[in-house]
């Protein structure tokens, strides 16, 4: 059954808070979960959902991206459906060019959408990990009759400050909303939520950055404040200010903002355990990526509890726990990783190289002991290296890594030298 919506995904600004992570790539082109980008997981809900019809908007860093989109989403030659990307673009009416923000982006592409039938537009964010029936959401606003419906989550004090808050009515339409509200105000923000949200000290409701607008009340919108830029600062304060119908559809389920290198990490980390709440396994709800056809991995004496391993590597470390493997991975004899993110290699080297001393191959080598790490792709890390994150640590930037929130993050093509230390390490 067709869907009356047409979806477009943010492909985000310049992603400065998961730096070094999209230092040549764009939010949704992170590696997530061994094998997948952060752009297959709002995808994946439009194709699971039945919306079939989806751009992805870029600005930053999109070489990748773009390049990951064109491999994986391919529809057969009778289906309506597609995933195309819409690049910002300087036209002779628009010379501008750049995105200035959620709202600014999606008006500039409004006009790729003349020839497509639709009644709604959904927009979602390409940088989020959740699994929502998107169909529902649609019946949910078409139902409400509302100009635009926004999917909202319960949260707790601490997160409020980080999100817009509104404030339902008893008929599910939001009579207030305010973009990352000071603490001193939180008080006056509270909303009534569920018995289960109450338990878990969540009283505030935050806007997900998941709309879906009626088509006629978006234009007139754009129409109406030609200047306005982002969604939660104006366009939606200003349509409740106005009186249009904003409706909160109510969602309790998994939803993670991956906006932060601790944030990602944890997420990442999450899915090595027994029933994560994300479920890359969810029959019913695939995870869609691009198909490598690599060979199986391959393990020598391996201790692995609670891992992801992604296919095509060869490891031959000591142990290995709480920890999520990328594609192609090479970890050398008698190396322990714990609590780490290897995403692995674009490519395999040739069997000269690896047998060249003097060359650092790519990915891990012997007895090395890495914990609270993220190792980003190509990485070469030598012989009796020590890589050890931890709390205690100060945020650290160097040309080999930096160190945010604890996690130390090895940049995509780094060479650490033998021997390196390089982390926490006690007196």
């Amino acid at each position: 059954m067709k869907s009356d919506m047409i979806c477009f995904i943010l492909g985000g600004g310049a992603g400065t808070r998961l730096y070094p992570l999209t230092d040549k790539r764009s939010k949704p082109a992170v590696p997530l979960g061994g094998k997948y980008r952060l752009i297959d997981i709002p995808v994946s809900n439009c194709l699971n959902s039945g919306v079939h019809r989806i751009f992805v908007l870029t600005q930053f860093n999109s070489a990748s991206l773009n390049q990951h989109i064109k491999n994986t989403y391919n529809f057969d030659i009778f289906s309506e459906g597609f995933v195309d990307i819409l690049a910002a673009e300087q036209t002779r009416d628009e010379q501008e060019g750049w995105f200035k923000g959620t709202a600014d982006a999606v008006r500039q592409c409004m006009k790729h959408l003349r020839k497509y039938d639709y009644k709604n537009i959904l927009i979602l964010s390409g940088d989020q990990l959740y699994q929502m029936d998107l169909k529902e959401f649609n019946e949910y606003h078409n139902a409400s009759k509302a100009d635009i419906t926004i999917a909202s989550i319960p949260v707790k004090a601490k997160d409020a400050t980080g999100f817009g808050i509104m404030k339902v009515n008893k008929a599910g339409f939001i009579d207030d909303f305010i973009e990352k509200p000071k603490k001193a105000v939180l008080k006056n923000w509270k909303s009534s939520v569920s018995a289960n949200a109450k338990k878990q000290d969540k009283h505030y409701l935050a806007s997900m950055g998941i709309y879906i607008f009626n088509k006629e009340a978006l234009q007139k919108v754009f129409d109406k404040y030609p200047q306005a830029t982002d969604f939660g600062k104006e366009i939606i304060p200003k349509m409740i200010a106005s009186g249009k119908k904003v409706a909160s559809y109510d969602y309790e389920g998994y939803w993670e903002d991956i906006g932060t290198i601790r944030s990602f990490f944890e997420a990442n980390i999450a899915l090595a355990g027994n029933l994560p709440e994300f479920n890359l396994h969810d029959v019913n709800n695939m995870t869609y990526t691009h198909p490598r056809m690599l060979p199986p991995t391959k393990l020598f004496g391996t201790v692995i509890n609670r891992v992801v391993l992604s296919e095509g590597g060869i490891i031959n470390a000591k142990s290995i726990e709480k920890s999520v493997i990328g594609i192609r991975a090479r970890i050398g004899k008698n190396s322990t990783l714990k609590n780490c993110i290897v995403f692995g290699n674009d490519s395999y080297e040739p069997y000269e190289v690896i047998q060249n001393d003097k060359i650092v191959n790519m990915g891990i080598g012997k007895n090395c002991k890495i914990e609270n790490a993220i190792l980003d792709k190509d990485c070469r890390i030598s012989d009796s290296v020590k890589i050890i994150g931890h709390r205690k640590l100060k945020d650290t930037e160097t040309k080999e890594y930096i160190i945010r929130d604890g996690i130390i993050v090895i940049r995509k093509g780094a060479i650490i030298k033998k021997g390196s230390r390089i982390g926490y390490f006690k007196k």
